[in-house]
Protein backbone atom coordinates (compact mmCIF):
# COMPACT_ATOMS: atom_id res chain seq x y z
CA UNK A 1 0.00 0.00 0.00
CA UNK A 2 2.77 2.05 -0.63
CA UNK A 3 1.93 5.93 -2.24
CA UNK A 4 -2.06 5.83 -1.00
CA UNK A 5 -2.81 7.77 2.26
CA UNK A 6 -4.82 6.60 4.36
CA UNK A 7 -8.05 8.55 5.83
CA UNK A 8 -6.81 8.66 9.13
CA UNK A 9 -3.67 10.22 7.75
CA UNK A 10 -4.97 13.00 5.93
CA UNK A 11 -6.99 15.35 7.63
CA UNK A 12 -10.24 16.38 6.87
CA UNK A 13 -11.05 19.78 4.78
CA UNK A 14 -12.42 22.77 6.75
CA UNK A 15 -16.20 23.34 5.97
CA UNK A 16 -17.08 25.16 2.86
CA UNK A 17 -17.76 28.78 3.76
CA UNK A 18 -20.26 30.24 0.76
CA UNK A 19 -19.97 33.63 0.31
CA UNK A 20 -23.20 35.90 1.16
CA UNK A 21 -24.78 36.30 -2.46
CA UNK A 22 -24.55 39.89 -3.43
CA UNK A 23 -27.56 42.04 -3.16
CA UNK A 24 -28.42 43.97 -6.58
CA UNK A 25 -28.59 47.76 -6.02
CA UNK A 26 -32.37 48.81 -6.91
CA UNK A 27 -31.35 50.79 -9.94
CA UNK A 28 -34.81 51.26 -12.21
CA UNK A 29 -34.07 51.43 -16.14
CA UNK A 30 -35.09 55.18 -16.96
CA UNK A 31 -38.44 54.27 -18.01
CA UNK A 32 -39.14 52.88 -14.62
CA UNK A 33 -37.67 56.33 -13.09
CA UNK A 34 -40.39 57.75 -15.12
CA UNK A 35 -42.95 55.75 -14.13
CA UNK A 36 -42.03 56.13 -10.42
CA UNK A 37 -42.61 59.78 -11.03
CA UNK A 38 -45.59 59.19 -12.78
CA UNK A 39 -47.42 56.54 -10.62
CA UNK A 40 -48.25 59.41 -7.49
CA UNK A 41 -50.09 61.26 -9.44
CA UNK A 42 -52.02 58.87 -11.53
CA UNK A 43 -53.02 57.04 -8.17
CA UNK A 44 -53.29 59.82 -5.64
CA UNK A 45 -56.83 58.68 -5.09
CA UNK A 46 -55.43 56.11 -3.83
CA UNK A 47 -53.07 57.08 -1.51
CA UNK A 48 -49.73 54.73 -3.00
CA UNK A 49 -46.70 53.94 -1.91
CA UNK A 50 -44.14 54.05 -4.55
CA UNK A 51 -40.80 52.26 -4.18
CA UNK A 52 -38.20 50.12 -6.26
CA UNK A 53 -36.72 46.55 -5.90
CA UNK A 54 -34.10 45.55 -8.08
CA UNK A 55 -35.56 46.98 -11.66
CA UNK A 56 -39.10 47.10 -10.86
CA UNK A 57 -41.24 49.57 -9.12
CA UNK A 58 -42.87 48.48 -6.45
CA UNK A 59 -46.61 50.26 -5.52
CA UNK A 60 -48.73 49.40 -2.28
CA UNK A 61 -52.11 50.45 -2.04
CA UNK A 62 -54.70 49.21 0.23
CA UNK A 63 -56.91 46.17 -0.74
CA UNK A 64 -60.25 48.25 -1.11
CA UNK A 65 -58.01 50.26 -3.30
CA UNK A 66 -56.65 47.56 -5.97
CA UNK A 67 -59.64 47.04 -7.89
CA UNK A 68 -59.53 50.67 -9.11
CA UNK A 69 -55.96 51.41 -8.72
CA UNK A 70 -55.69 48.19 -11.45
CA UNK A 71 -58.70 49.73 -13.90
CA UNK A 72 -56.51 52.99 -13.62
CA UNK A 73 -52.85 51.18 -14.72
CA UNK A 74 -54.82 49.31 -17.56
CA UNK A 75 -57.11 52.05 -19.00
CA UNK A 76 -54.69 55.20 -18.64
CA UNK A 77 -52.79 56.15 -21.68
CA UNK A 78 -50.16 56.46 -20.47
CA UNK A 79 -49.61 53.75 -17.99
CA UNK A 80 -51.33 51.07 -20.62
CA UNK A 81 -50.88 47.69 -17.76
CA UNK A 82 -52.47 45.38 -20.38
CA UNK A 83 -50.76 42.41 -19.28
CA UNK A 84 -51.03 40.91 -16.27
CA UNK A 85 -47.55 38.87 -15.93
CA UNK A 86 -48.23 37.34 -12.39
CA UNK A 87 -50.70 37.10 -9.36
CA UNK A 88 -48.95 35.62 -6.48
CA UNK A 89 -49.65 35.39 -2.47
CA UNK A 90 -46.53 35.94 -0.15
CA UNK A 91 -46.89 34.24 4.01
CA UNK A 92 -46.09 37.13 6.43
CA UNK A 93 -49.06 35.71 8.77
CA UNK A 94 -46.09 34.59 11.18
CA UNK A 95 -44.31 38.25 11.53
CA UNK A 96 -47.62 40.41 10.68
CA UNK A 97 -50.54 38.37 10.82
CA UNK A 98 -51.07 38.90 7.08
CA UNK A 99 -50.71 38.26 3.71
CA UNK A 100 -49.51 40.33 1.13
CA UNK A 101 -50.92 39.91 -2.51
CA UNK A 102 -49.33 40.87 -5.37
CA UNK A 103 -49.93 41.58 -8.91
CA UNK A 104 -47.07 41.87 -11.22
CA UNK A 105 -47.71 43.79 -14.44
CA UNK A 106 -46.39 45.13 -18.04
CA UNK A 107 -47.19 47.65 -20.29
CA UNK A 108 -46.64 46.08 -23.76
CA UNK A 109 -46.62 49.95 -25.25
CA UNK A 110 -44.31 51.53 -23.37
CA UNK A 111 -42.12 48.80 -22.27
CA UNK A 112 -42.07 49.52 -18.69
CA UNK A 113 -43.31 46.66 -15.56
CA UNK A 114 -44.43 47.47 -11.92
CA UNK A 115 -45.51 44.91 -8.95
CA UNK A 116 -48.51 46.22 -7.46
CA UNK A 117 -49.29 45.09 -3.77
CA UNK A 118 -51.80 44.79 -0.75
CA UNK A 119 -51.60 43.53 2.42
CA UNK A 120 -54.69 41.11 3.71
CA UNK A 121 -54.76 39.62 7.36
CA UNK A 122 -55.11 36.15 8.07
CA UNK A 123 -58.48 36.63 9.83
CA UNK A 124 -59.91 38.01 6.69
CA UNK A 125 -57.85 36.98 3.42
CA UNK A 126 -60.21 38.70 0.82
CA UNK A 127 -60.13 41.44 -1.74
CA UNK A 128 -61.74 42.13 -4.97
CA UNK A 129 -61.52 40.24 -8.01
CA UNK A 130 -59.20 41.72 -10.91
CA UNK A 131 -61.16 39.39 -13.36
CA UNK A 132 -63.17 41.88 -15.08
CA UNK A 133 -59.53 43.54 -15.73
CA UNK A 134 -57.51 41.37 -16.72
CA UNK A 135 -59.17 37.98 -17.84
CA UNK A 136 -56.48 35.57 -17.25
CA UNK A 137 -56.43 36.39 -13.54
CA UNK A 138 -59.23 34.19 -13.35
CA UNK A 139 -57.26 31.13 -12.99
CA UNK A 140 -53.96 33.26 -11.10
CA UNK A 141 -57.02 33.96 -8.21
CA UNK A 142 -58.21 30.19 -8.53
CA UNK A 143 -55.01 29.18 -8.11
CA UNK A 144 -54.17 31.65 -4.85
CA UNK A 145 -57.26 30.70 -2.90
CA UNK A 146 -56.53 27.13 -3.16
CA UNK A 147 -52.96 27.58 -1.99
CA UNK A 148 -53.58 30.48 0.16
CA UNK A 149 -56.96 30.94 1.29
CA UNK A 150 -57.60 34.47 -0.35
CA UNK A 151 -61.05 35.19 -1.35
CA UNK A 152 -61.26 37.10 -4.47
CA UNK A 153 -64.80 38.84 -4.19
CA UNK A 154 -66.44 39.52 -7.60
CA UNK A 155 -64.45 35.73 -9.07
CA UNK A 156 -66.87 34.81 -11.98
CA UNK A 157 -66.23 31.27 -10.66
CA UNK A 158 -64.62 30.15 -8.08
CA UNK A 159 -63.98 26.06 -8.69
CA UNK A 160 -60.32 24.51 -7.06
CA UNK A 161 -58.17 24.70 -9.80
CA UNK A 162 -55.19 22.64 -8.34
CA UNK A 163 -56.36 20.87 -5.54
CA UNK A 164 -58.51 17.80 -5.54
CA UNK A 165 -62.21 18.50 -4.57
CA UNK A 166 -62.54 17.99 -0.59
CA UNK A 167 -58.80 18.69 -0.32
CA UNK A 168 -58.29 20.02 3.85
CA UNK A 169 -55.92 22.67 4.25
CA UNK A 170 -53.75 25.75 2.48
CA UNK A 171 -50.56 24.04 1.21
CA UNK A 172 -49.08 27.48 -0.15
CA UNK A 173 -48.50 28.97 3.94
CA UNK A 174 -45.95 28.12 5.85
CA UNK A 175 -47.54 26.89 8.73
CA UNK A 176 -48.82 23.77 6.55
CA UNK A 177 -47.44 20.76 8.20
CA UNK A 178 -45.84 18.96 5.26
CA UNK A 179 -44.23 16.44 7.23
CA UNK A 180 -48.02 15.06 7.78
CA UNK A 181 -48.41 14.54 3.49
CA UNK A 182 -50.69 11.43 3.20
CA UNK A 183 -51.26 10.18 -0.33
CA UNK A 184 -55.00 10.96 -0.92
Amino acid sequence: MTGQASSQDTPAPPPRREPAPAMAPDALPPEGEALARLLPERLSDYSPEIGASIDEVVCTVAPGDVLPACRTLKDAPDLSFRYLRLLTVVDYVEQDGELEVVYHLYSLEHHHKMVLKARVPESRPALGSVTSVWRGANWFEREMHDLFGVEFDGHPDFRTLILPEGFDGLPGRKSYPLHDYDEW
